[in-house]
């Protein structure tokens, strides 16, 4: 046998241990990316795992400036500290990640205090805040990181007492002796005068679904009393001492680009304090945001237009060319049985769209001698740092962003512009400056959702079942303008793009999707829910269309459909259950009528059924009744309210919203151009949640996608006009 050699034992336990210095307890868990083809997912690693590489760095959890890890401080007064990067934006993540890790903490909520991560100290998250996978990435390594502090917290307060960490139980952020219930120590007490940490060597157990104890609860959001008292901090907001205003010229066509610059009569304006002008930069920093935007309009700009579009242009390039597009998704044989048979057709189209949130994006940055300093209302803070350390020739690690509160998010946040302009400027004048775009620049300047065009077309047998069905879609790029090149070669069509595009109808044999990129003029990019509002309305529309055809109901028409899959009966169970509740099928009041719709988006499965009326040659919708199976539910009232704002903003874009150009120009520039849906027009919703599984799936996005086929339904069953186009409008 091997004689044992003392030292290098000594060195593998060292790995093992963790000393930190400052005051109370940090634990750090490294939470691995793992990009994967239609979305980005963390990966799922044991969270000791994740702590022994932290402890491989050395001397990052004793609280160095960066650190690529999830920090939980225990504080003295038993409060625990969670840093998330995951940005709160109004769904509400930040509680039902809280809960995730107070359930395995063993920590009252309240106990629990959530504070926005900067990318010096929060994980690594490439992608940041978006595609409805916030809650479904974070539930394990999240858990597994909670169970593993409550451990190590445990095995301490075991040594203090002398005793076996086994005969102890932790239980509202205490533990006690099994054989002495009452007497107790506090995490605070436990971790008070501990310099040395030990990993458990085993991957903690995590509490199975009927252990829950806050996860499954209605528990009031993190982020209530801050927004209550107008203490949240959102990009708009964010000051420090010495700040000065910032704008930046923009061109006055998507099209054009700056030829060259000078000063002009700036400087003279009250207030302004310098003008930036660069190779491809123009910008002014003033005392006032006022000042600013006064010395833009003074400075002397060239501008190099480029070519003239209309939108007849646009709407010419957004068609789908037969045959062309990559297959997405292939059952069966498609083209052989349509060929064969006397075949169903329709085309449905969609307008472009702007993201409309209330607040512009905003940014305020400090460029130091030594580091960067930013405040930014983004979705993604790491993609902010590294624009803005490339944009700087700065070392990532030398620039420190930190999201704000947002005023809403929907997609644009994910990219901003302003974060890097703002850095430019306060590296050319020394100080830290804030830039806020405003209304117009916002609806002008920003990349917007893609114009789509879709073509289905179906056969069916003599019992009205459908025998084969083929969609072909077309759409301007969602995610490719974001990412690498090579990426869009690869894959060939854009898969933002055709995010809801697929049939989720398991029992129809032969289906075929068809996907062709369209490369248009102008910016576009990710938008809530990508394609799925525009591709389930015209799968949904189109499924309707099939069951009038062969005189079917409607609903019934998708329940034949389904197979026996375990997705297709969670798909069949929030149909039916929101059929029931809406009483499809009953008479209703005169002038009143029903439309039904589903669809599935990360693994959440959801139904919906409109009633709507015609008033004043409009159409009004009374009620939408939607069910929805999101796996297992974290917070019942935040998936309630994810449903509602899903479906109003869906509505929104149902009636009002369409984005068109003119010479190279978006045509609105404010809501008065751009309207929304207002309180007047919202109508009653009711929510029935259906919870399955034992993990969550993605909750902000999927109800977005039946509502506007819902209504669109709707409409045709009470006047007989089958509306293909959004926003929907009566002939």
């Amino acid at each position: 046998m091997a004689k044992e050699n003392p030292a290098k034992e000594q060195a593998a336990k060292d790995k093992r241990r963790w000393r930190v210095s400052r005051r109370g307890f940090l634990i750090g868990l490294g939470v691995v990316g793992g990009g994967l083809a239609l979305g980005w997912r963390f990966g799922l690693p044991a969270a000791r795992l994740g702590i022994a590489n932290g402890l491989e760095e050395g001397g990052a959890p004793g609280g160095a400036e960066v650190s690529p890890d999830l920090w939980f401080e225990v504080n003295p007064d038993n409060t625990v500290s969670l840093y998330l990067m995951k940005v709160e934006m109004g769904q509400g993540v930040h509680t039902a990640l809280a809960q995730l890790a107070a359930e395995e903490l063993e920590l009252p909520f309240e106990n629990l205090q959530v504070i926005p991560a900067s990318t010096a100290r929060g994980i690594e998250d490439g992608f940041g805040t978006g595609g409805s996978t916030t809650i479904s990435s974070l539930f394990t390594p999240l858990r597994e990181g909670a169970a593993t502090l409550r451990l190590m917290l445990q095995a301490k307060a075991a040594e203090k007492w002398s005793v076996e960490p086994d005969n102890l139980v932790a239980m509202n952020g205490s533990f006690f002796k099994q054989a002495n219930p009452e007497e107790t120590m506090t995490y605070a007490e436990a971790a008070q005068g501990v310099s040395d940490w030990e990993i458990p060597k085993d991957k903690p157990e995590l509490k199975g679904i009927r252990e829950f104890a806050v996860i499954g609860q209605p528990m009031q959001r993190v982020d209530f009393t801050e927004k209550l008292t107008g203490r949240a901090v959102y990009g708009y907001d964010a000051r420090v001492d010495g700040m000065l205003y910032g704008a930046v010229a923009r061109p006055p066509r998507f099209t054009a680009t700056l030829k060259q610059a000078s000063e002009g009569t700036a400087r003279a304006v009250k207030g302004v304090v310098d003008v930036v002008i660069e190779d491809d930069f123009a910008g002014v920093v003033a005392t006032s945001r006022g000042a600013a935007y006064r010395g833009l309009e003074a400075l002397e700009l060239d501008w190099d237009l480029g070519e003239t579009y209309q939108q007849a242009d646009i709407d010419a390039l957004t068609q789908v060319r037969p045959g062309e597009g990559v297959v997405v998704q292939k059952e069966g044989r498609v083209a052989a049985k349509l060929k064969s048979a006397t075949s169903i057709r329709a085309e449905y189209h969609s307008p472009m769209a702007a993201h409309a949130h209330l607040e512009p994006q905003a940014a305020l940055v400090e460029v130091r001698s030594d580091r960067v300093i930013a405040q930014v209302s983004t979705q993604s803070p790491q993609l902010v740092r590294d624009e803005i350390a490339e944009a700087l020739k700065r070392k990532k690690e030398d620039v420190e962003v930190t999201a704000t509160y947002l005023g809403g998010g929907f997609g644009r946040r994910l990219n901003v512009e302003v974060a890097v302009e703002a850095a430019r400027l306060s590296q050319a004048i020394g100080k830290p400056v804030h830039i806020g775009w405003n209304r117009s620049e916002e609806f002008r300047h920003g990349y917007v959702r893609p114009p789509t065009h879709s073509v289905l077309e179906a056969a069916l047998d003599e019992t009205g079942k459908i025998q084969a069905i083929r969609h072909e879609l077309a759409s301007g790029d969602v995610a490719f303008p974001f990412l690498p090149a090579f990426l869009s070669t690869i894959f060939g069509a854009d898969f933002g793009a055709w995010r809801g595009g697929r049939f989720h109808y398991e029992g129809i044999e032969n289906r075929e999707v068809l996907s062709q990129r369209v490369k248009l003029p102008l910016k576009t990019g990710w938008w809530r829910g990508l394609g799925l509002l525009a591709n389930t309305f015209a799968i949904e529309s189109f499924m309707d269309e099939l069951a009038h055809a062969s005189g079917q109901d409607a609903l019934e028409f998708r329940l034949r459909h389904l197979s026996a899959s375990d997705h297709n009966q969670r798909l069949k169970r929030v149909l039916e259950s929101a059929a029931e509740a809406a009483a499809w099928g009953t008479t209703l009041a005169e002038g009143r009528a029903h439309g039904i719709a589903c669809s599935t988006d990360t693994k959440t499965v959801c139904a919906q059924v409109a009633e709507v009326s015609i008033e004043e040659s409009k159409v009004r919708v009374h009620k939408i009744t939607t069910a929805i199976d999101p796996g297992l539910i974290v917070n019942p009232d935040g998936v309630k309210a994810q449903t509602q704002g899903a479906i109003v903003f869906g509505l929104s874009s149902t009636f009002f919203e369409k984005l068109t150009i003119q010479d190279s120009q978006f045509a609105p520039q404010n809501f008065d151009t751009y309207p929304l849906i207002t309180m007047k027009e919202t109508p009653e919703i009711e929510v029935i949640l259906r919870q399955s599984g034992e993990e969550p799936f993605g909750m902000g996005e999927p109800p977005l996608g039946p509502v506007a086929a819902a209504v669109a339904n709707a409409v045709f069953a009470l006047t007989g006009q089958r509306l293909r186009s959004l926003p929907l409008t009566l002939s």
